[in-house]
């Protein structure tokens, strides 16, 4: 697997409005998606398009929601993870699975319509990673 494009920065956030309000305000953001829901995630999700990359800012639907439990130990929200494109989903599992790596749980369908799957923070110097599918970029 070679590293692909960072397609996102996930930020864990308690409101989406008013992080969006702080984007806005104070970053001037003015490319931004309306928010909608991934229920099988437990995440209502919106994107913010950056000249380079996107911020994705994801709220939990319920408390059952993973992102419900990181906002547990950080109430203020913060970065969650990094999104990397890759080619082919299915060589980029087999190669990291071959050096040792370990996938949290199959891919699955992301906000963006196409798989991903996540690396445990442990291999990845104590950050959560996402890769998502992006064939035919070039990567």
């Amino acid at each position: 697997m070679t590293l692909g494009r960072l397609n996102h920065v996930g930020i864990a956030t308690p409101s989406i409005d008013k992080t969006v309000e702080t984007y806005r305000h104070l970053l001037g953001a003015e490319a931004i998606g309306a928010p909608f829901d991934l229920p099988p995630q437990g995440v209502r999700v919106c994107f913010i398009d950056a000249p380079n990359a996107q911020i994705e800012l994801i709220q939990p639907l319920d408390e059952t929601s993973p992102i419900a439990n990181f906002l547990r130990k950080n109430p203020a929200g913060g970065q969650h993870h990094l999104c990397f494109e890759v080619a082919d989903m299915a060589a980029a599992i087999a190669g990291l699975q071959a050096k040792g790596a370990t996938l949290l749980g199959d891919p699955r369908i992301g906000a963006h319509g196409t798989p991903v799957v996540f690396l445990h923070p442990r291999d990845m110097g104590g950050v959560l990673v996402e890769l998502m599918e992006m064939p035919g970029e070039g990567h």
